[in-house]
């Protein structure tokens, strides 16, 4: 199991093909795994001027950004199959 304590980041980014390949490179390899998407045109409860003025010259391809987990044993072995590719 996979808790916040015992897990390692292996990937950060905005790319949902880069997202997907490392996905399939863990799944493949027998890698458990949990994954994080957020939402950076999110409005706030502070500070949203989203609301009345939109996305409006915001780059859309850097609108999601996505975190890929494992577990901390496993970071290793993860890190070097997913930088191999």
């Amino acid at each position: 199991m996979i808790i916040f304590w015992n897990r390692a980041e292996v990937y950060t980014g905005f790319s949902i093909k880069r997202f997907s390949e490392v996905r399939d490179i863990l799944s493949s390899n027998e890698i458990k795994y949990t994954y994080k998407v957020v939402n950076r045109n999110t409005s706030s409860g502070f500070d949203s001027k989203r609301s009345y003025i939109g996305t409006l010259g915001e780059n859309l391809q850097v609108s999601y950004e996505y975190y890929v987990y494992v577990n901390k044993s496993d970071s290793e072995n993860a890190y070097s199959l997913i930088n191999k590719s």
